[in-house]
């Protein structure tokens, strides 16, 4: 009875978890993908708070890139940290005007989804994942199995 309790409870987590992946991730994707394609104007209002575009092109490879990897589960842990620290930094640079009601909520958003990421980075991405996946179909050591999947032989010596 509690076994069957166990593995339903553990199927749930992990439906919750892969769900929370997306849904953190999102954010990330659909702004990189709005970056990339309006970089021109992108590009202009960076430069009126005097980021450069180099900035502008490091943070959109960032978005897609770590927001993919938490969405599909591969090295998630990585891109919850980069984009936990990136939330923290944005809030911190962008978003100290707490006069304005709008920048200070901007600013508790920002700090809320960095706490989002550094659960998720301790968490992991859970079985509902690349990683796991991999995980399940690398070869073990004490298995004898090799890379390319062969079975290693045992060198007997004499």
């Amino acid at each position: 009875m509690y076994a069957a309790s166990d593995q339903k409870n553990a199927t749930l987590a992990n439906v919750v978890l892969l769900a929370s992946r997306l849904l953190l991730a999102w954010i990330f994707v659909h702004e990189g993908v709005l970056l990339a394609t309006n970089f021109g104007a992108a590009s202009a209002a960076m430069a009126k708070t005097g980021v450069p575009a180099p900035a502008l092109i490091a943070t959109i490879a960032l978005q897609l890139a770590a927001g993919i990897a938490i969405a599909v589960g591969w090295h998630a842990r990585m891109g919850a940290a980069a984009l936990g620290l990136f939330c923290v930094a944005t809030a911190i640079l962008f978003h100290t005007n707490f006069a304005n009601r709008n920048e200070l909520l901007h600013f508790e958003k920002d700090l809320a989804i960095a706490g989002g990421m550094f659960v998720l980075m301790l968490r992991g991405a859970g079985s509902l994942s690349l990683d796991a996946y991999a995980r399940q179909n690398a070869p073990h050591e004490s298995s004898g199995r090799l890379t390319n999947g062969e079975i290693a032989t045992k060198r007997q010596t004499s």
